[in-house]
């Protein structure tokens, strides 16, 4: 795949993924967000609570993903910073949620971060497991039957954590 454009997120970015993340979130497979949340408070979710997020097209413009990035937590743990990632159905396997992270990752040292966190990684999600993993990431955690996955009822949950 040719290099992405990492632009941040506008409301008319948002907007036009809208129908992208209702998807993933309303299949309830790898995102533990309300399958019923309104696109006022996703947006504030997504765009406004992040310290950064940011919209990811190809050469021609179109908007393939999106991802953010913010503190995990606050005071003595805010060093190390948590990302959530949304790719666009017709860009699964193009290399797109790797570009991402590594774009994430970047971002990530400018602020001054020096771990990345996933706090929720669905055991299920093993394509997502196994890139996070060759990108550096280790299990560091299992949180028992922490996901209810729509079709396989409770899962596992990864914490996932990288050094950066």
């Amino acid at each position: 795949m040719t290099p992405l454009r990492f632009t941040p997120m506008t409301d008319d970015d948002f907007a036009a993924f809208w129908t992208h993340f209702q998807s993933i979130v309303t299949a309830q497979e790898t995102y533990a967000i309300d399958p019923e949340i309104t696109f006022k408070t996703a947006y504030t979710l997504w765009c406004e609570q992040p310290k950064a997020s940011f919209a990811v097209k190809d050469d021609q413009g179109e908007l393939l993903g999106t991802y953010y990035l913010k503190a995990n937590a606050a005071g003595p743990g805010q060093h190390v910073c948590n990302c959530g990632y949304m790719v666009s159905p017709a860009a699964r396997g193009k290399g797109v949620a790797r570009q991402m992270c590594e774009h994430s990752q970047h971002i990530a040292r400018q602020y001054g971060f020096e771990a990345m966190q996933f706090n929720a990684v669905v055991s299920t999600n093993e394509v997502a497991v196994a890139l996070w993993q060759r990108l550096g990431f280790a299990i560091v955690g299992t949180i028992p039957n922490a996901y209810r996955h729509a079709s396989l009822g409770f899962v596992d949950s990864y914490v996932m954590y990288k050094a950066l």
